[in-house]
């Protein structure tokens, strides 16, 4: 597609772990221009993750280079730029500079889960969790940011001397982009820091006490929808608006338009993240969940940028946005545990082919897989956990094992959301669902069936992109209002629920077993 000067577009930049993305929307939310680049892995150690953020940068630039030209589009073309990202990763670099001072760690990084075992022994579990809506968890930033301060050389009196600067993927993007001029966070990147009080909006001086963190370090958060700056003019050769910002299950929450209270989402990726919009009032999780942000929308209509004014840290653009909160749950291994099947077991050519053997037989003949690679998450949260097959049989085969395998998918997601509901106090009325593996009709019925809930699948299901979009528009008036927004959301498909209660019940029973061997306590 070819676009002319008066045509206007927004771009998305969609951070990934694995792989960096820039996709370019129309104002109906169709796609215009996409590419992709995958950038390297990191593990130093069993159990370390980290990414070269620099190849970070790099890698996201060059996609959005890319995605303009392949458009025949310049940076007169884009209305603004629209980020979300791989959440909790964290960076440290030099404040004059722009050099990082390690690589950056990585959200699935376990290596400070012993100084958490320390947080929690010292009784600290419950006031983190009533502040930031998290548990204490390696998963999270600020004990990341703690261990580099700790670790790289003469990195705590650079950082107490105010020569450092903290960020997760966004703040380190926008800090890039923009040329060192505005250090910011968005509500909900900063709430997976584990140092965000989410009821004030603001870092927490007790937790950054706790865990020796100098608050100079940190970004000024501020809305997911606000105009944070502009790029460098000899970036895209002219300044483009930087105008939202979100971690990438929070966008996708916004990018299903899932506005109202107690709409939810299921991203089925690598894990499995579940989200539950709660409206204005943050919900305690008594069930393993996680409180967060969903998002915050600053003043769409005001087009000026609080985090060009100040960029310290120091208090926040509360007064000036709209805060809406979420329920969590985190599923560590969905669609891995396919790859899974396919790359180790060798019983799968493509993922895809998944979908027919598992409708070449009834049931999986009584086989069940817990697919805890990397432990369990939300709702057990059981590290020690391990990955098993149960019920095997003579008469079990490959399409039994496949069958299993996308079965243990839905039955993941429907322990978060029978959890949910639990918190909540009441049912929800339907699901919506996105990532990849929701093109899969075989699992998206048996997820229907299994939770006896309505799914719905739209036309998108680039919708983490698109969310990031979205609050990018909705920050410079290119979307009006969310309805304007809202418009745009088409179904695909819906599946309704039909099988038996006696199965149903019968198949839970059976899973609730598989997982009760499963638990390392």
């Amino acid at each position: 597609m070819k676009g002319s000067t008066m045509d206007k577009y927004i771009m998305a930049l969609d951070q990934g772990t694995t792989s960096s993305r820039c996709i370019i929307y129309d104002k109906k939310g169709d796609i215009v221009s996409v590419a992709q680049q995958e950038f390297e892995q990191i593990y130093p150690e069993q159990g370390w993750v980290e990414h070269d953020a620099n190849e970070i940068w790099s890698s996201q630039m060059a996609v959005a280079f890319e995605a303009i030209l392949k458009a025949g589009l310049t940076y007169k073309n884009i209305e603004a730029i629209g980020i979300t990202n791989q959440r909790e990763t964290t960076v440290v670099w030099d404040k004059t500079t722009g050099e990082p001072i390690y690589n950056a760690i990585v959200w699935q990084c376990r290596r400070t889960a012993d100084y958490c075992d320390e947080l929690k022994c010292r009784g600290l579990e419950s006031a983190i969790k009533e502040k930031t809506g998290l548990i204490i968890d390696p998963y999270f930033s600020g004990t990341k940011l703690r261990w580099i301060l700790e670790n790289v050389p003469s990195a705590r009196e650079r950082a107490e001397n105010g020569e450092l600067l903290f960020g997760t993927i966004e703040t380190w993007l926008i800090w890039k982009m923009t040329g060192g001029t505005v250090h910011i966070t968005d509500y909900s990147n900063a709430s997976r820091t584990m140092m965000f009080n989410i009821h004030t909006l603001e870092w927490d001086d007790e937790i950054l006490k706790e865990l020796n963190i100098p608050k100079c370090m940190l970004p000024k958060p501020c809305p997911c929808s606000e105009i944070y700056g502009e790029t460098k003019e000899d970036l895209f050769g002219g300044p483009i608006r930087i105008a939202g910002a979100a971690g990438d299950q929070q966008a996708a929450l916004f990018g299903q338009t899932c506005f109202k209270e107690g709409e939810a989402k299921s991203t089925y990726g690598t894990g499995n993240f579940l989200l539950l919009n709660t409206g204005e009032k943050p919900i305690a999780s008594n069930n393993g969940l996680l409180t967060t942000i969903a998002w915050g929308l600053g003043d769409a209509k005001a087009g000026s940028s609080e985090g060009d004014e100040d960029s310290s840290g120091e208090g926040s653009s509360k007064n000036h946005s709209r805060v809406t909160y979420a329920l969590e749950g985190s599923v560590f291994v969905c669609g891995a545990v396919i790859q899974w099947i396919r790359d180790e077991l060798k019983m799968l050519e493509t993922s895809a082919e998944s979908e027919d053997i598992a409708r070449s037989v009834e049931d999986t003949n009584g086989v069940y897989i817990v697919p805890a690679f990397v432990g369990l998450g939300a709702p057990y949260w059981d590290a020690r956990a391990r990955g098993a097959i149960y019920g095997l049989t003579r008469g079990a085969g490959r399409a039994h094992i496949v069958r299993a395998a996308l079965e243990s998918i839905a039955y993941q997601c429907h322990d978060l959301i029978k959890a949910m509901e639990a918190d909540m106090g009441h049912a929800l009325s339907s699901l919506y669902v996105d990532g990849g593996a929701s093109a899969n009709d075989f699992l998206m019925q048996f997820q229907s069936d299994i939770l006896n809930l309505k799914v719905i699948r739209p036309k998108s299901v680039e919708t983490t992109s698109l969310g990031a979009a979205y609050f990018a528009g909705l920050a410079t008036g290119y979307y009006k209002d969310l309805s304007d927004v809202d418009d745009n959301w088409q179904k695909d498909r819906e599946f309704d629920p039909n099988m038996q209660e006696k199965t149903r019940e019968d198949l839970l029973a059976g899973w609730r077993d598989a997982i009760d061997r499963t638990l390392s306590a």
